[in-house]
């Protein structure tokens, strides 16, 4: 190879290396910056592709969506001195390349860590204020809201980053805490039973006496109805009896003595020992003299 090919193949990796170098795409979903000997330049270098000094300028380029971060559990306190451990994430997305390069060099391991140690100060706050059941249930979402709003204005002004939602995942009360609870839970119910119980009991003792009552009362009340009606069914029978009876005195007299004699002999063993010139014979002698 003569000495003249090499220079031209030199020249060449040359030309390539300085226009690869001299050329760059920002996407749309990425956000970037341009440095001229470290010190930055342009703050904003819009989507498309864009050229450099090479050597002379540098391009850091950054997320531009919407990242999570989701942080480890952590313990709060609240106002009651309750501990809880809360495991939340963060949704946030760059907004001020400036502020977020001169906060994090552009490290986006180094951003997640600042942005959590101020998301745990502001819950600790928040938790700090407020009692185990609001935390847990009655204002869960009144702490998420005043922990954006605070979060926002500190994060875009000391991270360059703007926060879109902070949500708690799971809020637990620690082992040794939940045994207590439960047991406190349980000891509650357990006397509300008894309560419960106790006035079921009297109730039913109430209704009970009550029914009673009612049984004695109706039980009178048809006795007492019964005897009339017994009393109004005799009376007319004895009417009716006085009446057909009168008619015929005398077949009333030996009705009345059969039923006398039925009364006297109900049983299998009665004798009855009539003499011949009885009333009972006479009766019957007169009787078939008149047939």
């Amino acid at each position: 190879m003569s000495g003249k090919s090499l220079i031209s193949i030199i020249l060449a990796l040359v030309i390539i290396i300085v226009v690869s170098n001299s050329v760059y795409i920002v996407k749309e979903t990425e956000r970037a910056i341009k440095l001229q000997f470290g010190e930055i330049v342009d703050t904003d270098v819009k989507p498309g592709l864009r050229f450099k000094i090479p050597f002379v300028n540098a391009v850091r380029k950054f997320d531009a969506r919407v990242m999570t971060m989701d942080g480890r559990p952590r313990d709060f306190l609240t106002i009651e001195k309750k501990r809880l451990s809360v495991d939340a994430f963060v949704k946030w997305k760059i907004v001020d390349n400036l502020t977020y390069y001169s906060a994090t060099s552009g490290d986006e391991i180094r951003a997640a860590d600042l942005l959590s140690s101020k998301v745990e100060n502001e819950l600790r706050n928040q938790f700090a204020s407020r009692t185990l059941n609001e935390v847990v249930s009655g204002e869960r979402d009144e702490v998420m809201k005043e922990v954006i709003n605070s979060l926002s204005q500190v994060a875009q002004k000391e991270l360059g980053v703007s926060i879109i939602d902070v949500r708690v995942k799971r809020v637990e009360l620690p082992q040794e805490v939940s045994q207590s609870v439960y047991e406190r839970m349980r000891t509650e119910r357990e006397r509300e039973a008894r309560e419960l119980r106790s006035r079921g009991f009297e109730l039913a003792e109430g209704i009970r006496a009550d029914a009673d009552r009612q049984k004695t009362v109706i039980e009178a009340q048809a006795y007492r109805e019964s005897e009339e009606l017994r009393g109004e069914g005799d009376a007319i029978a004895a009417a009716v009896y006085a009446d057909a009876f009168g008619k015929d005195p005398e077949f009333y007299s030996f009705t009345r003595s059969l039923k006398a004699y039925t009364e006297s002999f109900n049983g299998k063993g009665d004798i009855m020992v009539l003499e011949p010139d009885s009333e009972f014979f006479r009766y019957l002698k007169g009787s078939k003299a008149t047939n």
